[in-house]
Parts: structure tokens; C-alpha cells; sequence
């Protein structure tokens, strides 16, 4: 339990439905899904699309997700992919031509197809009850009337002004400006889009005047889509990966997301004594950043789309985390590995609902970099995500662009089961953060004993780009002591991703937590 003399907060307690996420609105929004009568998939949906008009710069129509959803009653989890594919005529081999060695971020040849809103379709006809009209009906109404910004949003916007061009200036700055705190963001071009997708399905954004408005704006930025590209978008179901650490198994989504990261991260990490170490120590911190560069080596390495992914089942093997863990010096830093040119982000969005006949749902949802490509449709202000900047340029590589494959993501939705039951869907924001902050939000629970709350209050610390950057959070000693082992330390400029998470307690009760370092909250009823 906390101690209330601090600031903090409390675990929210529900017993009929609980939601939390990266906006409060959003929250809301799936609260008021669930007591209309609506399944923790149609909640979800509802609150993921309206965090497209909350938070533009991180998600949006124009982007990607990930789902792993356990139907009520069950304790199987089920995966969708929402990621979608380069444009059919786009190759590495052009690319490599006009000389470059990555995909330029803020490009044409950055944006790969949104899937996002096919997956939403696809959930809400197959698993959820009320309908997408009945779903996009909250979206549509504040993308008209206009959502207040809050302040990590206002932040971030203001940080990212020089990400947009063109007609993106015009939909998402006021006067050349970021938004500020408080000003109202409206989006009615959004707000039409989605009424056609309530009336017509996909289709009303995969064809017809949408993804024509799409299509031409990418192709007068030099980009090489055509409406077959669009047409042809489809998510897919598939097997989840998973791995036990102690008394958990680990449920993450398979490639092309990085969830198998994690799985390994954790591998590595149960060859130590985690628990016996101090929980916000600088030797603890040490070990997860030392496993945390060997596992990200092997995902530049291996992770691909899942028809390229080769060695998916060598990465999970338990001796290759012994042979990995045996690499680490428990008393000094290694040389970061040589990272490839796969590009990380820092903005996603992340929802968790679960219902009281115990569906959970764990769902991603990201545009890549902040407001994705920069490009927003000259018609209707659809912000294209930048997903493309994640492939390899290597010849060879599994990870290399080609037309029509997925890039490695690096969003990931993650579920705890204990004892074979569904226990906990939760999520980490932070781009590459991702498998590391999932890998400390196992072990806090498990090595030490935290409630939901304090696992993702605790400060944390991230080996990036060879500088391991470490929230002011830690005190200064630990900083010190990572130093004389040889770390590059800093701190970051902002707090280190973002956190949801739902615990389904054994006596039904339902147990919500939210991440100070977002706008966001756990609400129940």
C-alpha cells in the first residue's frame, strides 16, 4: 500500500468493467460503451479511435495496431494483426539507387498502409455487439466539436511543430503554432471520414473518395501507392508467443511486432537473482540494461514480417538466453551492440478494457513517430504514419523493405497468465522502450511484490543509442554508481514511455492503473 502522506495514486477498484488508457475522455468513452451493454472489444475500439482526436500526434486512422483480446469466459488469447504493408511498387533496391541507407522518416516512402481501421471492422462484425456505427458515434461527436488539449499532449505537440508539411500544417497548428494547453482541437474532416466508415464499413476508408484522397496526396509527395494497395489492406489473426518467468507466463503478439523481445529480455533476466537485488538499485538497473542490448540485437537481427521471420524459435530458446546472459559482466557495461538502421519512436497509444463477463483486451495503436509522416490527406487531414521508416535498406536483411511487406513494429500489446488463467492485459508505451518496460513490469510484480500502481509509478531507465538514460526519479548515487561501471548516463528530457494495466483478481474484483507520466486514468463502474 502506498503512503498517503506522498503524492500518488491509488489502484482504481471496479467490480462491473474497468478501461484505463492515455486519456481520460477516452476512458470515459469505453466506460460509457461497456454500460450501454457493449463487450470489452467494442469498448476498446471506441475509446482507441476517439484517442485519435485525444492525442493526433501519436495515433490515428492513418495507423497501425496490435490486439490480443481473451473472449469472457476463457482464458485463451487470441492475436490480430492490424499492420500494414509498403506499397506494392515500392523496393529497398530504389531506394539504395538514389543512395540512401535508410527510409527517410518524414516521407512518402515512409508510409505504409494503415490497417488499424480494417482490424477495427474486422473485431467489431466478429467479437463485439453493438456495431461501428454505435462505436465511431463518441469520436465523430468530439472531432466536431473539438477535444481540449491536455497537457502532455500540449507538450509533445509543441516539440513536434517541425514534423508537419504541407496541408498538415493546416489541420494540426493554429497560426503556424502548436496548440496549447486548453485550446480546443477539432478535426470535421475526421469526423466525416468516420461517418462513412459507420455507414459503409471498411470500405467507406479502403475505397471510393477516402482512400482517393489518400492515394493522391502520397503520390504528389512522391510516393508510388495506388488504390489496389488500399483495396487489398486486410488484417489477420494469428498465434501468440509467450515464455514463463517464475510463476507468469508472458503472452506477447508475434512478429512483425517486437513482442518477442520481451519474451527474450525476460529469458535473459530469469539467469539472475532479480529478486534479491534492490529493486530501484543501480546493480538492478545495470542487469536489465546489459540483457536489454543483447535482446534488442538479436530483434534487429531477427524480427520481421512473420513470412520473413526465420528465426523466431531460436530467439525464444531458453539456451540462447543462457548463452546471452553468460555475455554479461555483473560489475561493468559492454559496448552497446551495433545497432542496425531500423528507426525507434517515442508515441503510441495504448487502451486496456476489461468486461464484467471477463473479456480482456490489451490494444496498441500508433501513427510511428510523432505525427507519423508528417503528411496529412489534402481532403480530409487523415495523418499517414510513418511505419515504413522501421524496415531495413541491408539487401538481405529479413527486415528489408519490399512492396507489400510489414515492417518490424516496435508497438506491442502484452497479457500475464497465472496458473492458466488470464490475469492481467497490460501495455508499455515508448517505441523501443517497449520490451524493456514490459520485462520491468513482470518483474516488479513478480520479484517484488508490487501492486499495479507502484509497478508502473517506479522510476525507470532506458540503454538507448549507447547512453543509458535514467529518469530523475533515481537518485543521483545510483546515476554515480552506473557511471564508475562504465554507463554513459543521462537524464532524458521527458519521462520514459507510459503504462496501462488491468489485474482481474481472483474474487472478480477488477484492479486499474495508469501512468502519471500521460493525461490518462483507470476508470471502472
Amino acid at each position: 500500500m502506498r503512503d498517503f502522506h506522498l503524492p500518488g495514486r491509488s489502484p482504481v477498484l471496479a467490480g462491473n468493467g474497468l478501461c484505463a488508457t492515455s486519456h481520460p475522455l477516452a476512458a470515459k468513452t469505453a466506460i460509457d460503451i461497456l454500460q450501454r451493454g457493449g463487450n470489452a472489444i467494442d469498448a476498446a475500439i471506441a475509446g482507441a479511435v476517439l484517442l485519435g482526436i485525444c492525442e493526433p500526434h501519436m495515433t490515428g486512422i492513418g495507423g497501425d495496431c496490435f490486439v490480443l483480446y481473451s473472449p469472457g469466459g476463457s482464458d485463451e488469447v487470441r492475436a490480430l494483426n492490424g499492420s500494414g504493408g509498403a506499397p506494392a511498387a515500392l523496393d529497398a533496391v530504389q531506394l539504395r539507387a538514389e543512395g540512401k541507407a535508410v527510409v527517410p522518416l518524414r516521407s512518402a516512402e515512409a508510409v505504409t498502409i494503415p490497417v488499424a481501421m480494417d482490424a477495427f471492422c474486422h473485431l467489431a462484425e466478429n467479437v463485439g455487439i453493438l456495431g461501428m456505427d454505435a462505436l465511431l458515434a463518441p469520436a465523430i461527436s468530439y472531432a466536431e466539436e473539438g477535444v481540449p488539449v491536455a497537457p502532455r499532449v500540449a507538450a509533445d505537440w509543441g516539440a513536434n511543430v517541425s514534423a508537419l508539411q504541407g496541408a498538415a500544417r493546416e489541420f494540426y497548428l493554429q497560426d503556424g503554432n502548436a496548440l496549447p494547453i486548453g485550446a480546443m482541437f477539432r478535426a470535421p474532416g475526421q469526423a466525416e471520414v468516420l461517418r462513412r466508415i459507420a455507414r459503409d464499413g471498411r470500405d467507406g476508408f479502403y475505397t471510393g473518395e477516402v482512400a482517393e484522397d489518400m492515394v493522391e496526396t502520397l503520390r504528389a509527395a512522391g510516393g508510388v501507392h495506388d488504390s489496389e494497395d488500399f483495396a487489398q489492406a486486410a488484417c489477420f489473426e494469428t498465434t501468440p508467443v509467450s515464455s514463463s518467468y517464475k510463476q507468469i507466463e508472458m503472452v506477447q503478439h508475434p512478429p512483425n511486432g517486437q513482442g518477442a523481445t520481451a519474451l527474450l529480455l525476460l529469458n535473459i533476466l530469469a539467469e539472475f537473482d532479480i529478486a534479491a537485488m534492490d529493486p530501484w538499485g543501480a546493480q538492478r538497473l545495470h542487469i536489465e540494461s546489459e540483457a536489454a542490448k543483447l535482446a534488442y540485437d538479436a530483434r534487429n537481427r531477427f524480427l520481421a514480417d512473420p513470412d520473413h521471420c526465420a528465426r523466431l524459435d531460436h530467439m525464444l530458446a531458453p539456451e540462447t538466453a543462457r548463452k546471452l546472459a553468460a555475455l554479461i559482466d555483473p560489475r561493468r557495461a559492454m559496448p552497446s551492440p551495433a545497432s542496425l538502421s531500423e528507426a525507434v519512436h517515442k508515441d503510441t497509444v495504448y487502451i486496456t478494457v476489461v468486461d464484467r463477463d471477463g473479456m480482456a483486451v490489451s490494444l496498441i495503436y500508433s501513427i510511428f513517430h510523432p505525427f507519423g509522416s508528417g503528411i496529412a490527406s489534402n481532403k480530409f487531414g487523415i495523418l499517414m504514419q510513418n511505419r515504413g521508416a522501421g524496415f531495413s535498406l541491408e539487401a538481405g536483411h529479413p527486415n528489408e523493405l519490399k512492396g507489400g511487406k510489414r515492417p518490424m513494429h516496435t508497438i506491442i500489446p502484452g497479457m500475464i497468465r497465472e496458473a492458466d488463467r488470464v490475469t492481467v492485459p497490460f501495455g508499455v508505451m515508448g517505441g523501443a522502450y517497449q520490451p524493456k518496460g514490459h520485462a520491468r513490469f513482470a518483474s516488479n510484480l513478480v520479484d517484488f511484490g508490487l501492486d499495479l500502481q507502484s509497478t508502473i509509478d517506479g522510476p525507470r531507465a532506458f540503454a538507448d543509442g549507447g547512453v543509458l538514460k535514467v529518469e530523475r526519479g533515481y537518485p543521483d548515487a545510483v546515476r554515480q554508481q552506473l557511471a564508475e561501471m562504465g554507463h554513459r548516463v543521462e537524464i532524458p528530457d521527458s519521462a520514459i514511455g507510459g503504462a496501462q494495466a488491468i489485474r482481474i483478481r481472483a474474487d472478480g474484483v477488477l484492479e486499474g492503473a495508469s501512468d502519471p507520466r500521460k493525461d490518462g486514468c483507470a476508470l471502472g463502474y
